[in-house]
């Protein structure tokens, strides 16, 4: 009887019992997502430099300054492989975009820590990005649909796969 009244009350209590922590967490870590992306052992780590135009332009798509002097990334032949961070509404998410001839192949939600909004890990949000490209203004060439109450991290995502693209094509001009 005891044990009826306890799962009665678990279930009532429902998503309160788990804690007000959503969703957050780490999904994905940077290795496991390098090795999806890459057929054999993913290539070494390369530094691009973010400075002179290269930064004004970073900082003209985020709307705010881009606090790192450089960014790791992976490359090999046409497909590149980016793993960087963009504030949702306070804390960051870690983001993993793979863009390949200058398309977007995939985004991943790799780390979230907000606690709401974390929706955007997702499959039915993430592949919206398949194929997208930089469009006029340095916008991307398609809507992508938001989500409601994840504003905030819907805009973090989109602006990290046009700041992936965006360092795909100068890596990519630059050899």
């Amino acid at each position: 009887m005891l044990t009826r009244i306890a799962l009665l009350l678990l279930f009532a209590m429902g998503p309160a019992a788990a804690g007000s922590g959503g969703e957050a967490g780490h999904y994905l870590e940077n290795d496991e997502y390098l090795n999806s992306v890459f057929a054999a052992d993913p290539p070494a780590a390369r530094v691009l430099w973010v400075t002179g135009e290269l930064r004004t332009a970073v900082e003209a798509m985020l709307e705010h300054d881009f606090a790192a002097l450089r960014v790791r990334y992976w490359r090999d032949g046409a497909r590149s492989a980016w793993i960087l961070d963009e504030i949702g509404k306070e804390l960051p998410i870690t983001i993993g975009v793979t863009v390949e001839a200058g398309a977007i192949e995939n985004v991943r939600v790799l780390a979230f820590r907000e606690s709401r909004g974390w929706e955007v890990r997702y499959p039915f949000f993430t592949d919206q990005f398949a194929n997208a490209r930089l469009g006029p203004e340095g916008r991307l060439d398609r809507r992508i649909d938001g989500i409601t109450g994840a504003t905030m991290s819907v805009h973090a995502v989109t602006r990290i796969a046009r700041i992936a693209l965006l360092m795909h094509e100068h890596v990519a001009s630059a050899e």
